[in-house]
């Protein structure tokens, strides 16, 4: 479906995340024309996107309010909402949504520097969005219509999957396992790749049938309906090579109890930075 709206869409920060969004969304059909861009110190790549497609960057604030965006896309990084939010507390109201995709910022900071009338959704996305293949999990604040939950459904399903949580502070463990994934999964590729130099393959080789391997097994799960444990089990044969390794990563020293330990420490970080001393 055609993304198309009834009035403006404001991006505050066009950063990676916020630049991958705005390419989805014109992917999607919006049209440049529905677009403002506000961003005081835009990358040598927006610039070429927004000069491109035809979008204006920095209007005024005033230019802004006289527009009355539909919905504030807020991507900007955490330490500058004290700053940027309250400039835009005029949209804040019944008919605007904020949606943020701003690590570590709360409902509550949202609602402290907007005011108790701003509707506001909090987002988690990943980086794979940047490929379309991103997943974003949200939660709606007090008073957000469903008809503005659908058009932030609508907005970062642009970049790939999307999920919601009715319980803001499980937004923490989302941070730990799919906004902080990515890095786990590039790791895993160092490893590999390590473990097949250490066995005496070509360093450039090593890295090559690491990067195959991972990118292949992860295309697998993506078009097969299967559960990942299925799909590991029909790798595996009794007693083969596949079995003997796994009897290590799933032996005393699991992998499982390894990852456990690093996503709880990622949880427990994502809640230290919400916090005003983090």
């Amino acid at each position: 479906m055609s993304l198309s709206l009834d009035r403006p869409l404001l991006l505050v920060g066009a950063g990676k995340m916020g630049s991958a969004l705005l390419n989805g969304w014109l992917s999607d059909g919006l049209s440049p024309g529905s677009v403002m861009v506000r961003d005081p110190s835009p990358s040598p790549d927006i610039k070429l996107l927004v000069a491109e497609a035809g979008i204006a960057i920095n209007f005024s604030l005033a230019q802004i309010i006289s527009r009355n965006p539909c919905v504030v896309v807020v991507a900007v990084k955490p330490q500058m909402m004290a700053s940027v939010l309250p400039e835009l507390k005029p949209l804040a109201g019944p008919d605007t949504l904020f949606l943020s995709i701003a690590a570590g910022t709360t409902l509550d900071v949202f609602s402290s520097l907007l005011g108790p009338d701003a509707r506001t959704v909090r987002s988690m996305p990943n980086t794979p969005a940047s490929v379309g293949r991103g997943i974003t999990v949200a939660c709606a604040g007090p008073h957000v219509s469903g008809a503005q939950q659908a058009l932030a459904e609508q907005l970062l399903g642009a970049v790939g999957e999307v999920g919601w949580v009715e319980d803001e502070a499980l937004i923490d463990a989302v941070t730990a396992i799919s906004g902080s994934g990515p890095a786990y999964v590039f790791h895993l590729v160092e490893c590999l790749a390590a473990g097949g130099e250490a066995l005496g393959l070509d360093p450039v080789l090593a890295m090559r049938l690491a990067r195959a391997t991972i990118s292949g097994a992860g295309e697998m799960l993506h078009r097969s309906g299967e559960p990942a444990a299925a799909l590991r089990k029909n790798v595996t044969s009794p007693g083969g090579t596949t079995a003997a390794a796994l009897d290590v990563l799933m032996g005393d020293e699991a992998m499982e109890s390894l990852l456990l330990k690093a996503v709880t420490a990622a949880r427990d970080r994502s809640r230290q930075l919400a916090r005003p001393d983090g």
